[in-house]
């Protein structure tokens, strides 16, 4: 039997998107069974003062989130199948997924029906669930920020933030780093310092999702 992980993310997260596309291509040379969950950085870096994302009509990513949960219920196929396109959109073609016209277009073009959009929207359901899965990974994790892998033994492990994603061998190298660090779940850290040119390739590598983002990145400190 492949083993299960569960993998939360944000929609709206740049180096969680680069640690998706990493984890598939682990699941498709080991057999890992990916369980896609959520998170919620508007939530966790909530100002003091503003409306928690469930209580707004619409919320960047939070709302994103609510359409991964309807088509989670459909299969974990279609979120996935759902969260590559919304990624591929926002971070690599700069297209504004938090729009919800342009959502309806990635939907379309992701094989949905586009008005699963709206069906989320108007089902309550689905924000319960999103809640649910970020105050799961909060209460019982102490997790902070995305990417975030839970083991089946209930381990959780922040990252890989790494970037561009390994792909091959190496992905295959990098998924059994994570795993050899799963064994010591009090190694809090360990980290590269990133030089001058790690910051000019990240912002290269980042001006799609910097062009398209409609925010100001507000981030609480770690624990």
């Amino acid at each position: 039997m492949a083993e299960q992980i569960d993998f939360h993310f944000d929609p709206m997260c740049p180096w969680a998107y680069q640690a998706s596309l990493w984890i598939r291509e682990v699941r498709d040379r080991v057999g890992l069974d990916i369980r896609w969950r959520f998170f919620s950085l508007e939530e966790i870096n909530l100002e003091p003062g503003r409306k928690h994302p469930w209580e707004r009509p619409w919320s960047y990513g939070w709302s994103q989130m609510r359409i991964g949960a309807l088509l989670r219920r459909e299969s974990q196929e279609a979120i996935d199948r759902w969260y590559q396109a919304v990624g591929q959109a926002f971070f690599v073609e700069g297209r504004p997924t938090h729009d919800p016209a342009v959502h309806r277009q990635v939907l379309a073009e992701a094989g949905f029906d586009p008005s699963v959009l709206d069906a989320a929207i108007d089902d309550p359901t689905t924000s319960e669930e999103v809640r649910a899965d970020h105050d799961e990974l909060v209460g019982r994790h102490g997790g902070f920020g995305v990417p975030t892998i839970v083991f089946a033994d209930g381990n959780a492990v922040f990252g890989p933030v790494i970037l561009p994603p390994p792909t091959g061998d190496a992905a295959v190298r990098l998924w059994e780093l994570v795993v050899a660090a799963n064994e010591f779940p009090t190694l809090y850290e360990l980290r590269h310092p990133k030089r001058p040119e790690d910051l000019r390739a990240i912002a290269g590598a980042f001006a799609p999702y910097l062009q398209a983002r409609a925010w100001r990145t507000v981030e609480r400190p770690a624990p």
